[in-house]
């Protein structure tokens, strides 16, 4: 649950608090959980609303790292590439998902990474199905072309 609300807030601290934050209210709510779905999936989705919630709150706020600030004229070590060529692949696609518009990453996380089908995606996102395959397609088509520039 760490990790879905990671992916969504990109923050580690962010992430610890909502995942705090959906265990109590699934603790407040549980007299509500139907069983239609497993307990972990139902658990998944108190996480997810409450990652994009928090999120939507957050973007206001421009966040600047230390790192940024600390950083000389540019100045990078690159020796820290893993080895593993698949690996590479997966970090090169990660870094090219994270230089997306931030609609098109969330909308390609919830549907690859976090497993989502259409109708949910429009039911999280609070968009028609019709937008929904847009964008996915759109998100797709800017990682494709980030990705080739890359490769």
């Amino acid at each position: 649950m760490y990790n879905v609300a990671l992916r969504i807030v990109k923050d580690s601290a962010e992430a610890e608090d909502i995942m705090q934050e959906s265990f109590i209210t699934a603790f407040r709510k549980l007299d509500s959980f139907k069983g239609d779905a497993t307990f972990g999936a139902w658990l998944k989705r108190i996480v997810t609303n409450n990652s994009l919630t928090q999120y939507r709150k957050s973007s206001r706020y421009i966040m600047v790292s230390d790192e940024i600030l600390s950083e000389e004229d540019g100045a990078e070590d690159t020796n820290g590439y893993d080895e593993d060529y698949s690996g590479v692949k997966v970090s090169k696609l990660l870094n090219c998902m994270d230089e997306l518009h931030d609609s098109y990453h969330r909308i390609l996380n919830l549907h690859f990474i976090e497993g989502y089908d259409y109708e949910e995606i429009c039911e999280i996102m609070d968009i028609s199905y019709a937008n929904c395959r847009t964008m996915i397609s759109r998100a797709k088509e800017s990682l494709r072309k980030k990705l080739i520039q890359v490769i």
